[in-house]
């Protein structure tokens, strides 16, 4: 049998600039034997051991930023002047999780009672395979390897073909830290048919996923008839702002454009429906306008650029789809104009920054996850109706309100359908606070203590004295 060879395209120039090769079947299957070989020594190691290794990685992580910034903007094409920020961000992240660990995972005290001692342990739930996506591919890997490893397990990462030389380079790192060898492996894999026989490896006790929905869904139904493996789903959003009439509308706007279309839109929590006052919505329009006008698309190795090419042709027809079905159901283009969307780079997929205006609901652009940068804003006549619109999704990722009156933002959020409300930010997930989706956007949850949870098991110890 021949191995499966894949190819990384440049999203700048369409060309191939990187290749890695598949494993066997029967290599592929020694994986999860040899994670728990690996496991079984790893998990004996004391937290502080751990946490040495993570706070070396850390280090290092962040002094190797500027190398991995290139890899970044060469393999998925987010402009250079941001991919640097991803790796400073991802560190934070982990260093806040490091913090946190030694209450997280200590253990809980039963009630006393003479002549006995109760306690819950947290113990390590062993190899742990994590599935991730490109977009954001160290901020993703951070939220599950680093509480992977403080707990004590063993680890097999599969990236995406998108961005293969991150696994490479979180291998070596954690290995010059310290890391024993197979505590952390990897593998490149397009071939659904050896993900799903990976999953049902007995050895596997955790899948962490991020990705589409309907990703989640194969990787969810590949684990359904194994009942000691758990499965944690970070997929799509469909996330909403509401935007008052009592806000700064040129302060909000310039927010909200960020929100929407950083990265090309390409994020799960980006902002993907708007919401505007009636009272405020003409002026808010042409504030986004004028928010526009500043942006430049192209060359993402160019450092004043803010928006660079989607990552496929696929994306490029999936977000013009969504464009043409909103136009042809009455939908109007509002995008300023802007020399640099009207001319990028000839050979990548590039998609202009496109403003929407007169949506729907009808309309796939405020139902289906878009994943591009495009900003379709809707009329609202009262707070109730903005509620009840961005509950209106199958999706509940993340949902933001914009208001003066933070104590009303605070009030009304309580109402909206999402694992993560804001009231005047949008699109940062917080590392204190539990990453979490609603609906179809996930199960499970990482960052925070509970982002813990999924990488431990608990272990109750019932202790009595002996008679005398």
């Amino acid at each position: 049998m021949s191995l499966e060879t894949l190819t990384t395209i440049s999203p700048t120039t369409n060309k191939p600039v990187l290749t890695r090769t598949g494993l066997s079947d029967a290599d592929l299957a020694a994986l999860p034997t040899t994670a728990t070989e690996a496991f079984k020594s790893y998990r004996a190691t004391s937290l502080a051991e751990r946490q040495e290794i993570v706070r070396k990685a850390l280090k290092a992580l962040d002094k190797r930023k500027d190398v991995l910034a290139k890899e970044l903007t060469e393999q998925m094409g987010r402009p250079i002047a941001y991919t640097a920020k991803e790796i400073t961000t991802a560190v934070a992240r982990g260093e806040y999780l490091l913090k946190i660990s030694s209450e997280t995972l200590s253990d809980t005290d039963g009630e006393p009672e003479k002549g006995f001692k109760r306690y819950i342990k947290k113990v390590p739930i062993g190899p742990t395979l994590i599935l991730f996506a490109w977009n954001y591919p160290y901020l993703i890997l951070v939220n599950s390897i680093v509480p992977a490893l403080l707990a004590g397990n063993s680890v097999i990462l599969k990236p995406s073909p998108q961005t293969p030389t991150i696994v490479e380079q979180v291998q070596e790192i954690f290995i010059e830290s310290g890391l024993p060898q197979n505590v952390i492996q990897y593998f490149h894999c397009g071939s659904l048919t050896q993900l799903e026989a990976i999953i049902r490896n007995p050895a596997i006790q955790l899948v962490c996923f991020t990705g589409s929905v309907a990703g989640g869904l194969a990787v969810q139904n590949a684990a359904s008839d194994r009942v000691p493996v758990r499965v944690g789903l970070e997929l799509g959003g469909k996330d909403p702002a509401y935007v008052r009439e009592d806000v700064d509308i040129s302060w909000a706007a310039e927010e909200i454009v960020d929100g929407a279309i950083f990265n090309s839109g390409q994020s799960c929590c980006a902002i993907e429906r708007v919401y505007v006052k009636d009272s405020i919505y003409d002026k808010f329009i042409e504030a986004v306008q004028e928010v526009l006008k500043g942006y430049k698309l192209g060359d993402p190795f160019d450092k004043s650029t803010n928006i660079g090419p989607v990552i496929s042709k696929r994306s490029v027809e999936t977000i013009n789809s969504h464009i043409k079905d909103a136009l042809d159901k009455g939908a109007k283009d509002a995008t300023p104009a802007n020399e640099s969307f009207k001319s990028p780079p000839p050979d990548g997929n590039y998609v202009a920054p496109t403003l929407l205006t007169d949506v729907t609901h009808d309309m796939l652009v405020m139902t289906e996850e878009t994943f591009g940068p495009v900003i379709p804003v809707m009329k609202v006549k009262d707070d109730k109706e903005a509620v009840a619109l961005m509950n209106d999704s199958n999706f509940g990722l993340t949902a933001s309100i914009w208001t003066k009156d933070v104590e009303k933002g605070h009030e009304l959020v309580d109402d909206v359908e999402a694992g993560t409300v804001f009231v005047n930010r949008a699109d940062f997930p917080a590392p204190d606070l539990a990453w979490v989706g609603w609906k179809d956007s996930g199960k499970g949850q990482t960052l925070s203590k509970f982002g813990f949870d999924q990488f431990v098991k608990l272990k109750s110890y019932h202790i009595k004295d002996y008679p005398k």
